[in-house]
């Protein structure tokens, strides 16, 4: 029973450290050693989007809403 209870231990340490050597390879080289530097320029290209553009009045909004409900009825008029 002991030699069970024994090659449970080995399969399921075996299994973790597997898993985590299969994790570890998987990091780019940058995390793996550290480099603060790569990963700021990585995380610097990142692309932003900056949208400036001035809110609807209310007023404004319904009359776009009931455009966009005139429209939608028009092309489903036309289907």
């Amino acid at each position: 029973m002991n030699v069970l209870k024994n090659m449970e231990i080995i399969f399921t340490v075996t299994l973790a450290l597997a898993c985590s050597a299969a994790y570890v390879s998987t990091l780019p080289e940058a995390q793996a050693r550290g480099d603060t530097q790569t990963a700021v320029q990585t995380a610097s290209a990142m692309p932003t989007v900056v949208v400036s553009a001035k809110r609807l009045t209310p007023a404004e909004k319904r009359a776009s809403l009931l455009e966009e409900q005139r429209a939608a009825g028009a092309n489903s008029a036309n289907i």
